[in-house]
């Protein structure tokens, strides 16, 4: 299985950089947009919530690409007593959707790590017809 690895200064402008390189690293693939997403929308956890934001601080995103599965890794810096979980924000709310709007994307979304740093893994798996139709190209 390619496994691609990038660390990220902890900039908010690093998130356009983190969701370019994951497209080019997906090359095409059919989840590329939905992969480039759920980088944005974890390394803005990262970023907003943990030490990758900090002067210092950075993101560390994996992607592992297998004929069934993409797996999208973002680790922070840590720093944080709270891990992250979906939240159910009100209407008006600005905030608190992200990690939701990932868990809608993926197929399976995983939470390790403790407060000296966390990796948030979202999976999207590859569906059966898209496999066939790829085998056939």
């Amino acid at each position: 299985m390619p496994t691609h690895r990038r660390t990220f200064p902890g900039d908010p402008q690093e998130l356009r950089a983190a969701r370019s390189w994951t497209r080019a690293t997906l090359n095409g693939h059919p989840h590329s947009e939905d992969a480039a997403l759920i980088v944005t929308e974890l390394g803005t956890n990262a970023l907003m919530h943990t030490a990758s934001g900090d002067a210092a601080g950075a993101f560390h995103v994996t992607l592992t690409v297998s004929e069934l599965t993409i797996a999208i890794a973002v680790t922070d810096s840590g720093d944080t007593k709270t891990a992250p979980e979906v939240q159910r924000p009100s209407l008006n709310s600005t905030h608190g959707r992200g990690l939701g709007m990932v868990a809608a994307l993926a197929d399976r979304v995983v939470v390790q790590g403790d407060e000296a740093g966390r990796t948030v893994t979202a999976e999207l798996r590859i569906a059966a017809h898209l496999q066939e139709s790829s085998a056939c190209s």
